[in-house]
């Protein structure tokens, strides 16, 4: 073609790519029918579906809209990004996600797999990072964006020339016959902010963002934001222009020009992260019809398999049979009423010719004869190798006031081998509760008779209320489950599923709201416990096969836990005995006290507010008394006065002011955690607290407790101490306290083998003097150079750094980093050894304790994840540069697991054995509060018992250096210390 020729143009459509920001579609999808449902919506087993039903809805609808060829989706790791180790209070105000979000997440991601859909994460980065990398990415092969997006943050990414939009929906966007997915481009950045979508990132800057804690400028609005970019183009030509800018804006921008470079930091979306993509596989290609079935199945979701065919086509693939000529459901994504309606808690029923058949056909033991018969059967099986899985049903959960509705049991796989006898239903025909009990009672009190409970614990206090003391139970396949890995689920729903591959009926789903299982047709109710049995039963052979893998863990098992969970039952119901009228007295003088401690601080502030307002008190702190900020950190109500917040500011205020705020915070807290609280919660036909103790509930080992937790009951204050006195033991006894002394330096010791260490605990020397001696380098220490050391011995178990020990200590943080080094120095097998146990970590993936009890280890920086499997001798700890706080608080954690974890395995070992020592006495165990057990002991048995237990707790384990255990008796639980 001659230079003279006439131009010729020509037009080419770009493919189009569809980006989807997953956590922001996701979490409407949830709000969007957990509002007003019953918790959102449901399938008949109890799965929540709420956030994949509104998924899949909302991606429907932009396919039908859009016509894209490719798709990809990104997610949010919900760890640590690059901009929280900048910033740790980014997005440090957001809510906690909903319990049942996580699951339905899960599933989420496995449908979108099944759909064949990637889906792209980057430890670091956030979401929004990865999309605006794909976008980049996608716009270079020649395709146009759409990123499907509820957050405004993403208009930064706006290009009209490499035609990247946004398709933005709004908060209703999932209600019914609402069609609110909008297409964000230039023009409509410009309108919904002011500003052009290049400016975004400096809007943020100005005037902040308080969903994600981005401070922005103090006193700097959007409208004001907007005036200034609309003038000066930029963050840099607003600071360039500073001096033309006149008045209080000239002010404020000069004080908050640190804080705006920041907020440009934090508000910036990174393009160019790290990842590893091909294009080709985000184009949609159709999907295996064999995978994704099952899914929509599970999440029973009828409607998408009535319209398989559809969905093949909307994804890019192609069927076999001729598409119905007719438009589609799926086609027209309106979905109506009905739609919703379908999905509902209460009426999301799997069809029934869908449905597995049942393994099992129990037997309804409804007479006297079937009982006898029954009985014959469970006689025959005292093998401990099979034992007899029993259930008890119920109509509630604290089993002193539960009625005992019913009881099932599986002796085999048989489709007949299972059995439940109803008791107390309020319908159909039951069996009398005392003859069931007199005939099942020599089966249930003698360990001739193996048996299985899934959370035995439960089912012994049951029993226990009826008069039966359960023995025999050689088996618990929560407590398995947990020996095994402490971090999993533990609930029998789950543990069918994974090892079993069976799905069995939750209690939700048999039991509507304001009902009891007792209300439940007695058919219904024996399909359902007897399943639970039958599971309860294989999962035994399952999980033991797990544990003979790992013969440390089945040891921990026997010889441990289970062992243990009687012990803890027998302390459940045992309860401890309060003195309301002690507490109530108690209250009143705290009331004098808090009156005058928020008069002394109205005094000082100048002028009254409302000391438990934290919107108030910043007021007064920050600006009233103009104590600086940057002791602070900026959340959506002002500056946060958390406890680290006012810690800081007590050593820079003289006024008294926050000395008075935090002792007003500390005895607001005791009153109405324990003072007034505790009362209320003893029973009445007892006289006494029965608290929960949780055997399965933390990762280490430890022992939790709920309903109260007396775990945290404080001692460290005159104050907080006299709450103790409130604690009693039964009317003319003794309270008792036996307590161990520095367990965890004393394991510290034994694994570290630190010499020093060892010699000083044979020798009986004072350990924190002897530190003391180390650190300060001289023979002769004082009681507050003895204190710092006794800071360090303790804080070097938990990987406490230079600044907190200098917080902690008030010593300058120069000095404090010396005397860790120092103390890492003179202790230099201590240092070894809790770097080994790092490098293990990340190694094998886990610790463990010194009975072999593991935690594991999941760890998100890539450079650890590349070093698993490597020998520990050869990992390099001082190459691993930022790690970031979650993985550095992963590897303080595996460090400390070891010991802390033997700490629990000692006193759960001292509890078993004592509980053996207590059957010859009167004398009774009431509570284990980490290091210490607290006992009630007639007087005549004291002098007796004493050595005993002390005996007995000294003798748990053998370590190399004494296990020493202080052991005192008085008239409440305070006087034992």
């Amino acid at each position: 073609m001659s230079e003279n020729s006439p131009t010729v143009t020509t037009t080419t459509t770009r493919p189009t790519f569809i980006l989807v920001d997953g956590h922001s579609l996701a979490f409407r999808s949830y709000f969007a029918f957990a509002k007003g449902r019953d918790g959102g919506l449901r399938t008949k087993t109890g799965i929540p579906t709420s956030v994949c039903f509104g998924f899949l809805k909302s991606l429907l609808e932009v396919m039908a809209t859009q016509q894209p060829q490719a798709m990809a989706i990104a997610f949010d790791l919900g760890l640590p990004t690059f901009r929280h180790e900048a910033d740790d209070t980014y997005k440090a105000d957001r809510p906690g996600t909903p319990e049942d979000f996580v699951p339905d997440l899960k599933n989420l991601h496995e449908l979108l797999e099944g759909f064949n859909l990637p889906i792209y994460t980057a430890p670091g980065y956030e979401a929004d990072d990865v999309l605006g990398t794909l976008a980049q990415k996608a716009t270079a092969e020649g395709y146009k964006v759409k990123i499907l997006t509820g957050d405004r943050d993403l208009f930064q990414l706006v290009d009209p020339e490499k035609e990247i939009t946004v398709l933005n929906f709004s908060p209703d966007a999932l209600k019914r016959s609402t069609n609110s997915i909008t297409e964000v481009s230039t023009e409509q950045v410009k309108e919904r902010l002011g500003v052009l979508p290049t400016q975004v990132v400096d809007f943020k800057a100005l005037c902040g963002d308080k969903s994600d804690n981005i401070p922005g400028v103090r006193g700097i609005g959007e409208k004001t934001a907007v005036q200034l970019l609309s003038t000066y183009g930029s963050l840099d030509g607003v600071y360039k222009a500073l001096n033309e800018i006149k008045g209080a804006t000239q002010k404020k921008l000069a004080e908050g020009k640190e804080d705006a470079a920041k907020s440009q930091f934090l508000a910036k979306i990174v393009v160019d992260v790290p990842l590893e993509v091909n294009l080709e596989d985000c184009k949609l290609v159709g999907f295996d019809e064999s995978l994704l079935i099952p899914i929509l199945e599970k999440l029973e979701f009828t409607r998408f398999l009535s319209q398989i065919n559809d969905l093949q086509l909307r994804f890019g693939g192609t069927v076999v049979e001729t598409p119905k000529t007719e438009t589609s459901a799926i086609e027209t994504t309106n979905f109506e009423d009905d739609d919703i309606a379908f999905y509902t808690a209460e009426e999301t029923q799997a069809i029934q010719q869908n449905q597995p058949a049942s393994p099992i056909q129990p037997r309804i033991i409804n007479t006297e004869a079937k009982l006898i018969e029954l009985v014959q059967i469970l006689q025959q099986f005292t093998n401990p190798e099979t034992p007899v899985a029993w259930d008890t049903e119920t109509s509630a959960l604290e089993p002193r006031d539960a009625a005992l509705v019913g009881i099932g049991c599986c002796w085999g796989t048989e489709t007949d081998a299972s059995a439940y006898i109803p008791l107390a239903h309020t319908k159909g025909e039951n069996l009398n509760q005392d003859i069931v009990l007199a005939a099942l009672r020599p089966i249930l009190e003698s360990a001739d008779y193996p048996k299985t409970f899934q959370n035995a614990k439960f089912d012994r206090l049951v029993f226990l209320v009826q008069g039966i003391n359960l023995t025999g139970v050689v088996f618990d396949p929560m407590l398995a489950s947990y020996v095994l890995n402490p971090d999993t689920s533990h609930n029998l729903t789950d543990l069918t599923q994974r090892y079993l591959g069976l799905t069995i009926q939750n209690y939700v789903d048999l039991v509507p709201k304001g009902k009891t299982i007792a209300d439940i047709n007695i058919s219904a109710v024996a399909n359902y416990c007897c399943l639970q049995v039958y599971a309860t039963f294989q999962l035994v052979a399952k999980l033991r096969e797990e544990l003979a893998k790992t013969p440390n863990l089945d040891k921990l098992l026997r010889e441990v836990e289970q062992p243990l969970e009687s012990v803890l039952a027998t302390v459940e119901y045992t309860g401890v005995r309060i003195n309301s009228a002690y507490l109530h007295e108690l209250s009143q003088q705290l009331e004098i006290d808090l009156a005058k401690l928020q008069e002394q601080a109205t005094e000082l502030a100048g002028e009254k507010f409302n000391l438990g307002s934290p919107k108030q008190l910043s007021y007064i702190l920050f600006e009233k008394l103009g104590l600086s900020t940057k002791y602070s950190r900026k959340i959506q109500t002002g500056y946060s006065t958390d406890a680290a917040t006012l810690e800081k500011l007590q050593e820079v205020d003289d006024t008294g002011f926050v000395n008075a705020i935090i002792e007003y915070r500390t005895l607001s807290k005791l009153k109405s955690t324990y003072v007034d609280a505790l009362p209320a919660l003893v029973r009445p036909d007892t006289q006494r607290v029965h608290t929960d103790f949780n055997q399965t509930a933390t990762s280490t080992g430890r022992l939790s407790s709920s309903n109260p937790n007396l775990q945290n009951i404080p001692i460290r204050t005159a104050f907080s101490r006299q709450i103790r006195k409130a604690f009693l033991p039964e009317s003319g006894w003794l309270m008792a306290a036996a307590d161990y002394s520095q367990i965890e330096l004393r394991i510290l010791a034994h694994l570290s083998q630190e010499p020093l260490l060892v010699q000083a605990y044979q020798q009986n020397e004072d350990i924190h003097t002897v530190t003391a001696k180390l650190v300060f380098e001289k023979e002769d220490v004082n009681s507050d150079e003895r204190r710092i050391a006794k800071t360090i011995n303790f804080g070097v178990i938990y990987g406490m750094g230079s600044l907190k020990f200098s917080r902690s200590t008030g010593i300058d943080k120069n000095v404090a980093n010396e005397f860790i080094k120092r103390f890492n120095e003179r202790y230099a097998k201590i240092f070894a050894y809790l770097e080994g146990v790092k490098k293990q970590a990340i190694s094998l993936g886990y610790v463990e304790t010194i009975l072999g009890r593991r935690r594991y280890f999941d760890f998100t920086n890539n450079s650890l994840r590349k070093l698993k499997g490597s020998k520990p001798e050869d990992i390099d700890l001082s190459k691993l540069k930022n790690l970031g706080p979650y993985d550095a608080g992963l590897l303080r954690s595996a460090a400390n697991a070891p010991i802390q974890g033997s700490s629990a395995d000692i006193i759960k070992i001292a509890m078993v054995q004592i509980h053996e020592v207590l059957k010859k006495y009167q004398a009774r165990l009431l509570l284990q509060v980490h290091d210490e057990l607290v006992f009630e002991v007639p007087p005549q048995e004291w002098a007796e018992l004493q050595p005993q237990i002390k005996s007995v707790m000294e003798n748990a384990v053998k370590l190399s250096v004494p296990l020493v255990v202080d052991v005192r008796a008085g008239e409440n639980w305070m006087e034992t210390k």
